[in-house]
């Protein structure tokens, strides 16, 4: 009986160094941003203007910073598998939590900071208890917490309350050279979710949590500590996002998230960064890269003086096309 031997792959059909290296996700982000802070300063250069200048840089940044603060809390609840909804509205109350408990008085900056946080952490922690207690979907759940705050912030405001301190407005206007000082604390949070979803025990029940939960529990990890953990932890990064926009207003501004949409933008972000819906697989590191391409597009869309409608166009091609790409990825590995 005779063998034939396979013919050997021709050397020709072998993928490109690059092309198998576009594989890794945060590879891919950030050549997309490379690529659209080429073309967006291509388009605004056609204008007459210039994006990466100095004030176009501290634009880009001063954008990423607050969608940067609640995308990476938000990353830590999509890796588990659950979203939250509710932080569009933490943010908005937790700049007025900032600003009523300051009312200019620069000695009342701490304890300021101190109860915004922990009033962020116990929204968190609604969020986590409904989810493993009641056993309620986390997409309704946080989106019940959420229309709960809506309806208090509704009955009690109707535009900006409160005054913070002037010296607490460093936060939101100094910067170092280009570098606004709040886009580095951003980044500072960045490096230690890193380090804490990469590198302690519980990042790794995190991922352990999202790639399937049932086995997560079957090996001995408390799960339903690890949901309420990333929902306490994502509801304190909105929590520091309404600081830092209450720093950059003066004051607090109920619909300050809202209006962003930073619950549905947030999410755009995690998933331009590679991290997958279902949970398990992804990071902060793409996540930034995916902040920094939606905080370009605005840049260069206000500096063309384009219309909302054509910038939400544009935006959703951008998302839909990256999670088409990343799917068709995650299908050539398998």
């Amino acid at each position: 009986m005779s063998v034939v031997a396979a013919p050997p792959s021709a050397p020709g059909r072998r993928r490109p160094q690059w092309t198998r290296q576009l594989r890794n996700p945060v590879v891919a982000v950030y050549s997309a941003l490379v690529l659209v802070l080429i073309v967006g300063s291509v388009l605004v250069g056609l204008r007459g203007g210039v994006l990466l200048d100095e004030g176009g840089i501290t634009n880009i940044l001063t954008r990423s910073t607050a969608l940067g603060l609640v995308a990476i809390g938000q990353t830590m609840v999509i890796l588990t598998g659950k979203l939250d909804l509710s932080v569009a509205y933490v943010v908005g109350l937790c700049s007025l939590i900032a600003a009523e408990t300051m009312a200019g008085d620069g000695t009342m900056i701490l304890p300021a900071v101190l109860l915004t946080l922990a009033c962020a952490a116990g929204v968190g922690l609604v969020n986590g208890l409904v989810v493993t207690k009641l056993k309620v979907n986390a997409f309704i759940a946080t989106l019940g917490t959420g229309l709960v705050i809506r309806g208090y912030l509704e009955s009690n405001y109707e535009g900006p309350a409160g005054e913070v301190a002037k010296s607490f407005q460093h936060l939101g206007y100094d910067r170092i050279g280009p570098v606004p000082v709040a886009a580095l604390m951003m980044l500072g949070l960045a490096v230690l979710a890193w380090w804490f979803l990469d590198r302690t025990r519980p990042g790794y029940h995190v991922y352990a949590v999202g790639g399937d939960e049932e086995v997560a529990r079957s090996s001995g990890i408390r799960t339903d500590r690890t949901v309420v953990m990333v929902h306490v932890l994502c509801a304190v990064a909105a929590g520091l996002a309404g600081l830092f926009l209450a720093s950059r207003l003066g004051a607090g501004a109920p619909w300050v998230g809202a209006d962003s949409g930073y619950d549905l933008e947030s999410i755009a972000a995690v998933v331009l960064g590679g991290t997958i819906l279902a949970g398990g697989r992804g990071g902060v590191a793409g996540t930034i890269g995916g902040v920094l391409i939606l905080a370009t597009l605005d840049t260069v869309f206000d500096d063309l003086g384009m219309n909302s409608f054509f910038k939400d166009v544009v935006r959703g091609v951008v998302l839909i096309v990256a999670v088409a790409l990343y799917a068709r990825r995650r299908r050539a590995v398998r």
